[in-house]
């Protein structure tokens, strides 16, 4: 039940109808024939039973999708338009993160220092996922969760453990066991999802290690710096909601930062709700080196990518 996030069995049903029929203006998910180009069966069979690469590296099974199909189609687990940072298409068409595949059961840590400012369980969107504010318009989210370490509000440093992998969400469920358990790692800069890979040599990766992201190893680290949010524009992206039961529930939130997360959160991940897009923070800011893996060191060394 942790691992794939089926508590409370009723809510969770009606989110995996919502994901499926659509419904309160978000489009039902498409896909087809092609979606099984997603999968990789031998790799998910080895992963559920808890194999790890001899190397220590983290095969990524999807990369961030460059080329995605229009948001008002909804989301997309098709391949009809793809590309990812290498011009290869290890990717779907709404995919806005980075996939790596691990057992169930191992430990994510803080990819920068950070505050967390949401925990929340979303069955149709991600199941449990933690969001930390790194500062600098720089937030990560790290999806498909079985069990948080953290609690919303609290501080973290680098490398810090703040859950337990699992694969939760509608999609672990849905093609177990065909489907490889990942944690879905999200950035969010200047209020978008990016690619933390640089595609040429004109766009500054996101990981400090460049295109080949390695684990924190220890060292003297900048103290946290929230992001400034701009109130006056998230406000404004309340009153516009098309959707009155969100409404309410971000203006019910108390903490400013917790709310302005909460906010961003429901424009990246129901955007359909929202007929205009406001400014998210106060300045926009320049890409910089400052993620490392969301991993431990003892636990991983690098990457590679699924074949």
């Amino acid at each position: 039940m942790e691992t794939f996030g089926l508590a409370p069995l009723p809510q969770r049903a009606r989110e995996a109808y919502l994901a499926l029929r659509g419904g309160g203006g978000i489009p039902p998910t498409k896909y087809d024939v092609t979606s099984l180009g997603v999968l990789h069966p031998v790799l998910s069979l080895k992963t559920w039973a808890g194999w790890r690469r001899p190397d220590g590296r983290i095969p990524i099974t999807n990369l961030f999708n460059r080329t995605p199909t229009p948001i008002a189609q909804g989301w997309s687990v098709r391949k009809t338009q793809v590309r990812d940072f290498r011009g290869g298409t290890l990717t779907y068409d709404s995919h806005n993160g980075t996939d790596f595949a691990i057992p169930p059961g191992t430990l994510v840590v803080a990819a920068a220092p950070g505050r967390v400012l949401r925990i929340s369980s979303e069955f149709n969107r991600g199941g449990l996922k933690v969001f930390v504010d790194h500062g600098g318009a720089l937030i990560t989210t790290s999806n498909h969760l079985a069990r948080p370490l953290v609690r919303v509000g609290e501080t973290v440093a680098r490398g810090q453990p703040i859950a337990l992998s699992g694969y939760s969400g509608l999609d672990g469920l849905a093609m177990f066991p065909w489907s490889v358990p990942h944690v879905h790692f999200n950035v969010w800069f200047n209020g978008d999802y990016v690619d933390p890979f640089s595609g040429d040599s004109t766009e500054t990766p996101l990981w400090r290690d460049g295109n080949d992201p390695q684990p924190y190893r220890g060292g003297d680290e900048p103290a946290y710096e929230p992001s400034p949010w701009n109130q006056a524009g998230l406000n404004a992206a309340v009153e516009t909601c098309t959707n009155a039961d969100v409404r309410a529930q971000l203006n019910a939130i108390s903490d400013a930062a917790e709310r302005a997360m909460a906010i961003l959160f429901q424009l990246n991940y129901f955007p359909t709700l929202f007929p205009t897009r406001p400014d998210v923070f106060t300045q926009r800011f320049e890409r910089e080196g400052r993620l490392t893996l969301p991993f431990r060191a003892t636990d991983f060394c690098g990457i590679t990518f699924a074949a």
